[in-house]
């Protein structure tokens, strides 16, 4: 009717809608107390400024002292460093070759748990350690010597690699295992045929990374008694000897590049 103002009802639109980045008190929380209990540890420490500004400044004397490095025994260095390349060499083959079977027995998707669980026990307490603490009781159990460092590193190849190995094995597609084991094949032609071409290549890459671990750690260990550069190095800093420091630390680091220019050509060759 024309008499009839037409009345337009509008409905209301605002509705409430939960705040998509509503704020999660107990991550807040746990923030809060992690920066709380980083101030103590500063705190308790008596970390401050004062005394960063002077250990750059003795720091600034130490580089002083380092340089030129002195290479006038080369020899000993050359007769050290070829002790620390062996002795990472073999206890990267012993411990990539151990970690093989290690790994295997660890898998829980191919062992029983009687057989999967203290193996992977037995690879944690592996794991457990340092290497020098490792190295100390291997020098006090074998003496002195390259032998203390390889069994040191053998043990910490497998604490590594046989974990990565066991998970890796864990991850891999049950339905060509059950394609291998429907033709009769034996439990060796299993893992030859169907386990080992799924995780070669990442088994590849934990044990290039090992190797190159290893080389580092051989340059460790030698500071508690256990073969190669460690052992000169440690005697050169008793001896205040730092240009010769200088030396063996070039020659270490020399030692980790080739290392990685080695691990770099693996990863190609078999990529």
């Amino acid at each position: 009717m024309a008499g009839l103002n037409s009345i337009d009802i509008k409905p209301s639109i605002t509705q409430d809608r939960e705040n998509p980045f509503k704020r999660n008190w107990l991550i807040t929380s746990a923030w809060l107390l992690l920066a709380a209990y980083l101030i103590y540890s500063v705190n308790a420490m008596g970390l401050s400024w004062e005394r960063i500004s002077s250990g750059l400044g003795y720091a600034d004397k130490l580089l002083d002292k380092m340089f030129p490095p002195n290479f006038n025994r080369w020899e000993l260095l050359l007769n050290d460093l070829a002790e620390s390349l062996e002795i990472a060499i073999i206890a990267s083959v012993a411990g990539i070759f151990l970690s093989l079977f290690f790994g295997l027995f660890a898998a829980r998707n191919l062992m029983p748990n009687w057989v999967s669980i203290p193996m992977r026990g037995f690879i944690a307490i592996c794991r457990t350690f340092h290497p020098v603490i490792i190295a100390i009781l291997f020098v006090k159990s074998v003496g002195f010597g390259a032998l203390a460092g390889i069994l040191t590193l053998i043990v910490a190849s497998i604490g590594f690699i046989a974990k990565l190995f066991a998970e890796a094995i864990e991850e891999i597609s049950l339905k060509q295992v059950e394609a291998i084991r429907a033709t009769g094949a034996g439990f060796v032609s299993v893992i030859l045929f169907s386990v080992m071409p799924q995780v070669f290549s990442r088994f590849l890459g934990f044990s290039t990374y090992q190797l190159d671990s290893n080389l580092r750690n051989s340059t460790m260990v030698g500071i508690v008694g256990a073969g190669g550069l460690g052992g000169t190095l440690f005697s050169a800093f008793q001896r205040f000897d730092y240009d010769f420091v200088a030396a063996i630390l070039i020659t270490i680091i020399a030692l980790i590049m080739l290392g990685e220019f080695l691990s770099n050509i693996v990863r190609r060759i078999f990529r």
